[in-house]
């Protein structure tokens, strides 16, 4: 009966091992809590932070900028609220600040103009001091019509030439003529000039001469 009884307990001790065993490696083979949950923030920490959308122009026009008929302009004049705030250009090339009445804006840069306004001010305002930005551009475009994929105005906040403006707006469709796009050009003597554009010969590196800068009006046919 001594055997029996012994035989019982290391039966029981055996089994009470094995299980101990078993829980042993399945805590060490499964992660903790805390474990799941800081791998996820980790890497939502390394993700950059999405950008502007693409096809958005961000960016405001330099001081380099010739205003135009239809800009939206910032003029801020320093401790002078009153005389500050957002003024359109006329279609007259003029806009309209307090105190000193029409000013000629067309054809100025943004810091041209805020010169012009500081000479005007100095006769009400002790020292003033004028910034001029534009906010809206709304005088200088392109249109570009046909076969392209997003056909429309493009602001021209910047230089562009005809490659630039076709890959903004989406490149060539499939059905383009891509050895008869052209644009039209209306000239001040109120005649409209053709200038014609081979994209597969330019893109090639060949005719670089056609892949001209577009100007104020311009207008890029895509056939």
């Amino acid at each position: 009966m001594m055997n029996t009884t012994m035989e019982s307990l290391l039966k029981k001790s055996a089994l009470l091992m094995g299980c101990l065993c078993i829980t042993a490696s399945l805590a060490v083979g499964q992660p903790s809590a805390s474990q799941d949950q800081a791998v996820p923030s980790q890497s939502k920490q390394s993700q950059p932070s999405p950008g502007p959308a693409s096809g958005t122009v961000t960016a405001s026009p330099g001081d380099g900028y010739v205003i135009g008929p239809e800009d939206i302009l910032e003029i801020t004049v320093w401790k002078q609220t009153e005389l500050s705030g957002r003024v359109p250009v006329r279609p007259d090339g003029k806009i309209s600040v307090a105190l000193i009445g029409e000013v000629e804006a067309a054809g100025l840069t943004p810091p041209k103009l805020a010169d012009v306004i500081t000479e005007k001010l100095k006769t009400y305002v002790t020292k003033p001091q004028v910034n001029v930005t534009v906010q809206e551009v709304r005088s200088q475009f392109v249109n570009v019509v046909g076969e392209v994929g997003k056909p429309g105005r493009y602001e021209l906040t910047q230089p562009m030439t005809i490659l630039d403006a076709i890959t903004a707006a989406g490149g060539p469709s499939p059905f383009a003529k891509l050895k008869r796009i052209y644009v039209l050009r209306p000239l001040p003597s109120g005649v409209q000039q053709t200038l014609f554009f081979d994209y597969r010969a330019v893109i090639k590196g060949r005719k670089l001469e056609e892949n001209i800068y577009l100007r104020r009006g311009d207008t890029l046919v895509i056939p």
